[in-house]
C-alpha cells in the first residue's frame, strides 16, 4: 500500500515537473546561438502522452487489486464458515452420540437390576407382561432407539460421522476429490461391485463438494476421439459409463437421506447450471441414436435421463423429448423410479403402446406392472401376443441364399428365446395362475431336443481327415498333412483352456450392446457371451480398466 501511495504522489508531481522543464528549456532557447529544429510544444505533447498512459496503467492495476482483495475476503469467510459448520456438526454429533450411549446403558442397567433382583415381587394382580411385553423392558426410555436403526446416520450437516464397512480406501478418494481414482477403484472392485456401491453414498457425503465430485467424473462419457458406433465396441468405455450413471444414483441415494436445507445447499445454483451445461451438450448426440438399436438398454440414454433427475434440472429441458426416450431405456430396472422423478407417470400408456407396436412386449408388461397399469394392458394378452407375432415374423421363408434347414433352425431359435422370456415373465410378476407354464415349458423341451439333435446329426455328417497309409511309399508325400495331428492338438489347448460360459443372475435387462432385430421385443435368456451381469444391474466387462 505505501509503494501504491508513493507512484501516486510522483505521478502527481509529474505537472510541476513539467513546468520546470519548459523554463529551463525557455531559457537554453534565450542563450542559443543557433535556432533548434525541436519546439518546446512537441516535447509537452510527448510528455503529457507519456502521463496519460501512466495514470491509465496505474488505475487498471489499482482495480485489479481491489478485486483480488475482495476475492481474498469471500474466500476467507467462506472457509470460515465452511470451517464452523464442520466444527457444530462434529459437536452435534458426538453430543447426540453420547446421550443414545447414555440412554442405552441407563436402559440396559435397570433391566438388569430388575431381572437379577431375587426378591423382586410384582403387586397383586399384576402380571408380568403388558401388552405383549415382558417387565424387564418396562424401564427402557420412550426416546430409547437402537443405534443401528436411526436415520441420523445418513444425514450430513448434522453429524461427522461415516461408517464404511470395507473399503475405507473410499472415503479417501472422495474427500481428496479425486474422480480419475474413484473410477479406477470400482474397476479395481467390481467381483465386489455390489458391496461397493452400498459404501459409496456414505463415502461421498465425506467429500468436500459431492455434487461437483459426481460432475467431474462425467467427463469422460463421450470421448472426443471415439465415435457413436466404435464406442458400443469399446469394453472399456462402456464399464466408465456405467460407472458415471451408478454415481448419479448414489448421489440421488445420499440426497434423498438429507434435509431440504441441505439439498438445497449441495446442489446449489452454480451446480445445476455446470449439470444443465453437460447435459445440453449431450442431448444432441442422442439425436443420433436409434430407438430399436440398443433393444430398450441405452446407457446413453440413461445416462441423459439421470442427470436429469439427480440434479432436478429437468423443468430445462422439453418434456416430449424425454418421453421419447424412455423407450430407449425401458429395459433398465431404473427406468421406473427414473420416470416418477422427471415427472412421466402421467406419460406411461403412451409409452407402453410405443413398445407393444415395436414388439416389446415383455418391456411393457413389466412397466404396466410397475405404474399399476394392468386394467388397462392386460399382461397376459400382451405375452400371448408376443408369441404369437415372434411366430409370425419368424415364419420360414425360402430364398436363394437360405437352405430350407437354415431357415428352420433361425425360427426354432427364435421361438426358443421368446418362450423362456415370457417363462421368466411370468415367473417374474407371479401369473402362474393366469398363464399356466407348463405347455410353454414343454415346447422350451421340444425345440431344446429338437435343437441338440439337428446339432448331433451335423457333427456326424461332417467328412472326416482322410489317413495315409502306413506302407504306401508312393503316397508319402502325402503324409505332410497332418490333419489329424492338428486336430490332436486342438482337443490338447481345449484341455487347457476350456471354454468359460458366464452366469447371468440378472435377467431382466437384456444384452446391453447386442443388437437384437425387433421382431425379438425383449428376449432375455440370450445366449452367452455378452459379458457378466451383476444382481444390482451393471455390466461390467472382464476387459474394464483404467
Amino acid at each position: 500500500m505505501e509503494d501504491t501511495q508513493s507512484v501516486a504522489t510522483l505521478m502527481d508531481s509529474t505537472t510541476s515537473k513539467i513546468q520546470q522543464l519548459q523554463k529551463a528549456f525557455a531559457e537554453l532557447e534565450s542563450h542559443r546561438a543557433v535556432t533548434l529544429n525541436l519546439k518546446w510544444k512537441q516535447l509537452e505533447e510527448h510528455f503529457h502522452g507519456l502521463e496519460k498512459s501512466l495514470k491509465r496503467r496505474f488505475t487498471e492495476l489499482e482495480d485489479q487489486e481491489k478485486e483480488f482483495e475482495t476475492k481474498i475476503v469471500q474466500s476467507k469467510k467462506i472457509l470460515e464458515n465452511r470451517q464452523a459448520a464442520v466444527i457444530s456438526s462434529e459437536k452435534a454429533s458426538l453430543e447426540s452420540l453420547q446421550e443414545k450411549r447414555d440412554a442405552a446403558v441407563s436402559a440396559i442397567t435397570i433391566a438388569m437390576e430388575k431381572h437379577t433382583k431375587p426378591n423382586c415381587v410384582e403387586p397383586t394382580g399384576a402380571t408380568h407382561e403388558v401388552q405383549g411385553e415382558s417387565f424387564m423392558f418396562d424401564a427402557k426410555p420412550l426416546d430409547f432407539i437402537p443405534l443401528e436403526n436411526t436415520e441420523d446416520n445418513m444425514k450430513p450437516f448434522k453429524n461427522g460421522v461415516v461408517e464404511v464397512k470395507c473399503y475405507p480406501d473410499l472415503v479417501k478418494l472422495c474427500q481428496d476429490m479425486d474422480s480419475e481414482g474413484l473410477h479406477k477403484f470400482i474397476s479395481d472392485n467390481r467381483k465386489n461391485l455390489a458391496a461397493v456401491r452400498e459404501e459409496i453414498p456414505s463415502a461421498l457425503r465425506t467429500a468436500v463438494d459431492p455434487a461437483y465430485l459426481v460432475l467431474d467424473s462425467l467427463k469422460g462419457f463421450y470421448p472426443s476421439e471415439v465415435s457413436i458406433s466404435d464406442a458400443k465396441k469399446d469394453a472399456n468405455l462402456l464399464g466408465l459409463r456405467r460407472t458415471c450413471i451408478m454415481l448419479m444414483e448414489c448421489l440421488s441415494i445420499l440426497l434423498a437421506t438429507l434435509e431440504l436445507d441441505c439439498i438445497s445447499s449441495l446442489i446449489s445454483t452454480s451446480v445445476k447450471g455446470h449439470a444443465n451445461a453437460i447435459a445440453e451438450k449431450w442431448k444432441p448426440k442422442l439425436d443420433e441414436l436409434d430407438i430399436d438399436a440398443n433393444n430398450g438398454n441405452s446407457l446413453e440414454a440413461h445416462a441423459f435421463l439421470q442427470l436429469l433427475a439427480t440434479f432436478g434440472i429437468n423443468s430445462n429441458f422439453n418434456q416430449e423429448d424425454l418421453y421419447k426416450l424412455i423407450p430407449m431405456v425401458s429395459r433398465r430396472r431404473q427406468t421406473a423410479d427414473l420416470c416418477r422423478s422427471l415427472g412421466l407417470s402421467e406419460r406411461m400408456p403412451g409409452v407402453i403402446d410405443v413398445l407393444v407396436n415395436n414388439g416389446r412386449h415383455i418391456d411393457a408388461v413389466n412397466l404396466a406392472f410397475a405404474f399399476e397399469l394392468t386394467d388397462k394392458f392386460s399382461p397376459v394378452s400382451l405375452l400371448k401376443s408376443y408369441l404369437n407375432e415372434a411366430s409370425k415374423v419368424s415364419s420360414p421363408v425360402k430364398s436363394g441364399n437360405a437352405s430350407p434347414t437354415t431357415a428352420q433352425n433361425d425360427v426354432n431359435e427364435k421361438q426358443l428365446t421368446a418362450l423362456k422370456a415370457v417363462i421368466k415373465c411370468i415367473e417374474d410378476h407371479k401369473l402362474e395362475a393366469q398363464y399356466p407354464m407348463d405347455p410353454l415349458q414343454k415346447r422350451v423341451l421340444q425345440l431344446e431336443k429338437e435343437k441338440a439333435d439337428k446339432k448331433r446329426a451335423t457333427e456326424v455328417a461332417k467328412p472326416q481327415p482322410k489317413r495315409p497309409r502306413a506302407n504306401c511309399i508312393a503316397n508319402g508325400a502325402r503324409v505332410t498333412n497332418i490333419a489329424p495331428d492338428k486336430n490332436f492338438y486342438a482337443s490338447r489347448m481345449t484341455d487347457r483352456y476350456p471354454q468359460y460360459i458366464y452366469d447371468r443372475p440378472y435377467a431382466y435387462p437384456g444384452p446391453t450392446d447386442t443388437h437384437v432385430p425387433s421382431f425379438l421385443g425383449t428376449a432375455y435368456n440370450l445366449p452367452p457371451g455378452h459379458g457378466n451381469f451383476f444382481g444390482n444391474g451393471y455390466h461390467y466387462q472382464a476387459t474394464y480398466l483404467h
